[in-house]
């Protein structure tokens, strides 16, 4: 059984207290949070000890009664949080994006590697079984070979806040890190390593804050999938992702939260059909069920997880879409 402590009393750290529920192998026992009115609450509905609710990062950080701390902080905090719980040998899983650049990320690694402890980056859909679906659809070559992908995340907000983490540059704001890390780890799923992934034409929106509030990129994969991603704060998409391959076609729906019950479309100009998907967990019931199992070192899940060599290598193309827009 992991014992968790939340660094973080706010919306995602609220949802990862009510999703643990759902597993067996982790339990959650501690929260930190610099707000009092926050830290309280938090504690009284997730029904944490009084002793276990710390008002400062570092002592949750210390307790030798935590396994491991999930980071559910502002953006621009991450960096700080993580490299205090890897020296104090805790266990990580970090909300997305785990960092603001590839200095940061690579001085991270770094961290880790020499504190040797586990570290996952919260790309939630990789756990679900959805997408193991989709790669055994392409592994057992019913598409064919992969010719192109379109993966897309967009959603409109009404107004942009300067004070706003999706649009303080100093948070960590903009379209691009808070949620490319979605459709760019999609294509990264097919490159047989992330090294073959090549940018070919870059576009991108800077609002009147100085960060990006839409961008896309077509990228060329293995030197033969043709891709093009976008994302969007000022604009709904489709949200979904489309494989095309040379005999036929998956449409992921919903490639980002699948639900409980999900489905694949998989078509071609002869044959539709859907291939349905049930899960016992949540999304990131799933993620953390994975996790656990990895810090408890009973079953090796690596490849549903998104550990610190693939948030390493994703943030460096994030890092690399950013810099040509601006």
């Amino acid at each position: 059984m992991i014992k968790w402590g939340v660094i973080g009393a706010g919306n995602m750290g609220r949802i990862f207290a009510e999703t643990i529920k759902e597993i067996d192998n982790a339990i959650l026992v501690a929260v930190a949070s610099t707000n009092n009115k926050s830290l309280d609450s938090f504690g009284d509905n997730f029904k944490i000890e009084k002793e276990f609710r710390f008002k400062n990062y570092e002592s949750i950080c210390k307790n030798d009664n935590i396994d491991a701390i999930y980071i559910s902080t502002l953006n621009n905090t991450h960096f700080d949080l993580i490299k205090m719980c890897a020296v104090n040998k805790k266990h990580i899983l970090c909300e997305k994006p785990f960092c603001l650049n590839l200095v940061e990320a690579l001085e991270i690694e770094k961290i880790i590697n020499l504190n040797n402890v586990k570290f996952f980056e919260a790309i939630a859909y990789v756990s679900h079984p959805q997408t193991d679906s989709i790669l055994d659809i392409i592994n057992k070559g019913e598409i064919g070979e992969i010719k192109s992908i379109e993966s897309s995340f967009g959603f409109r907000v009404r107004k942009v806040k300067p004070e706003s983490r999706l649009f303080n540059k100093k948070l960590g704001g903009g379209a691009i890190l808070d949620i490319g890390c979605y459709p760019m780890s999609f294509i990264s799923l097919f490159s047989n390593n992330n090294n073959e992934i090549k940018f070919q034409n870059i576009r991108g929106e800077i609002c009147e804050t100085n960060v990006d509030i839409a961008a896309s990129a077509e990228i060329l994969v293995n030197d033969k999938i043709n891709c093009k991603i976008k994302v969007s704060l000022k604009e709904y998409f489709e949200n979904n992702s489309i494989i095309y391959g040379s005999k036929a076609n998956i449409k992921i729906n919903s490639p980002w939260l699948p639900g409980k019950k999900t489905f694949l479309e998989i078509y071609n100009k002869n044959r539709y059909y859907k291939q349905f998907i049930e899960s016992d967990l949540s999304v990131y019931a799933n993620q953390i069920k994975n996790v656990s199992n990895e810090f408890l070192k009973k079953i090796s899940v690596g490849d549903k997880l998104f550990d610190i060599s693939k948030a390493v290598k994703n943030m460096k193309y994030l890092d690399l879409w950013i810099k040509n827009i601006n």
